[in-house]
């Protein structure tokens, strides 16, 4: 089969590659119809996620038919001709983890999960095409993937739903609500974003939809804050003003109520000696984050407000503000996301017209064309905001 392959930092590359089998009974094959490039693959693309190995298949965000499944997968939820979409965490739905719905911490699904806890302290989930540090399990870029658990994650689609519907189900959509969510907003409350890239759109969608008076977006691209204010959201350029002075205007001096990282560790600043600071010590491997979005979240927020971040961090930054995170009482909320908690719920609310999906994709690609939708993607060449690739 084909599939698009990492080659190297700042390489991809699409190679024909062995067809994936069942190789445990809760196992099933997928015919993948659609796949998308996320945000958090140009952290790969970047080699700042360590453990990746020439050849890996990357992407973890797709969807497809089941073409076969093991003898141990429950026929009541996954059936060979099932439509389904995939969520990116592998989950095996007994562990302590997940019988607490915190399915991006499952105790059983990554088999390096020693090579994790050394890194982080604690294992954590396996995850599609993101390095042997989550499980070394090949991604969905691919025409065809091997779906553990198969009877625990994936979603079944009814065939009036698009697949531009429901794929990033699989992902950035439960991601940005959680988001979202994990502000626990008020109908008063004035919500930051910082980063409109896709997940950062959702989050805007998700805390519109969960009540906030105000959502605000904050990013750098005119194409990306156009979008977000197509779709009822204020914007600010961080080139074209200071953050939090800005924001500060915005909120009658108190700063947003709640403030959501939806950056990470490649995040860029208006200031070009403070982003040199960081992109150097981030480029010599002293530290693995650019953690400006970060920060800002921190200082801009109001005192005893809620700062959400589900920008992807992978190791160490420097010069945190925990002086302004204790003594101003923020509550520091996080996550790789719990998708399979969000699925059925987020569907019900695409089936309601509450929230677009669509509204993101500006390029659909073939899969062979992946090196150019990555490159245009990770360029932000032709107001890329989002890919999705066709197998």
């Amino acid at each position: 089969m084909r599939a698009n392959t990492w080659a190297g930092r700042n390489k991809v590359k699409v190679r024909d590659v062995p067809d994936p089998k069942i190789l445990n009974d809760r196992d099933a094959i997928v015919r993948i119809t659609s796949t998308a490039i996320c945000g958090s693959d140009l952290h790969l693309l970047d080699g700042y996620v360590p453990t990746m190995q020439d050849g890996d298949i990357m992407g973890h965000e797709f969807m497809g038919e089941v073409v076969e499944v093991g003898r141990g997968v429950d026929p009541d939820r996954v059936r060979v001709g099932d439509r389904i979409v995939v969520p990116f965490p592998i989950a095996c739905g007994a562990c302590g983890a997940c019988a607490a719905k915190l399915y991006s911490c499952c105790e059983n699904s990554n088999p390096n999960a020693g090579i994790a806890e050394k890194m982080f302290g604690h294992p954590v989930a396996g995850i599609f095409g993101y390095s042997h540090l989550t499980g070394g399990f090949a991604g969905g870029q691919a025409q065809y993937a091997r779906v553990p658990f198969a009877d625990v994650g994936p979603l079944k689609i009814e065939p009036d739903l698009t697949d531009e519907q429901v794929l990033f189900l699989s992902d950035i959509l439960p991601t940005g609500y959680m988001g979202a969510e994990m502000c626990d907003i008020q109908p008063s409350d004035v919500v930051a974003v910082w980063g409109a890239g896709p997940v950062g759109q959702f989050a805007m969608d998700s805390a519109r939809v969960l009540g906030a008076a105000k959502v605000i977006a904050i990013d750098k691209e005119p194409y990306r804050l156009q979008m977000a204010e197509r779709a009822g959201h204020t914007p600010v350029n961080f080139e074209e003003v200071d953050v939090r002075s800005r924001l500060l205007e915005l909120t009658g001096g108190r700063g947003p109520d709640k403030c959501i990282d939806a950056v990470g560790m490649e995040a860029s600043h208006g200031s070009a000696h403070v982003h040199a600071y960081d992109r150097i010590k981030q480029a010599v491997r002293s530290e693995t984050e650019r953690p400006h979005a970060l920060r800002q979240a921190i200082l801009s927020c109001r005192s005893g407000g809620i700062v959400s971040v589900i920008g992807v961090y992978g190791g160490f930054l420097d010069k945190f503000p925990a002086g302004a995170w204790m003594n101003r009482a923020l509550t520091l909320r996080t996550g790789q996301c719990h998708v399979q908690r969000y699925m059925k719920p987020l569907l019900q609310r695409i089936e309601r017209g509450e929230i677009d999906p669509t509204r993101v994709i500006t390029h659909t690609l073939p899969l062979d064309q992946a090196e150019r939708g990555f490159e245009i993607f990770k360029n932000k060449q032709d107001n890329c905001e989002k890919v999705v690739l066709k197998p």
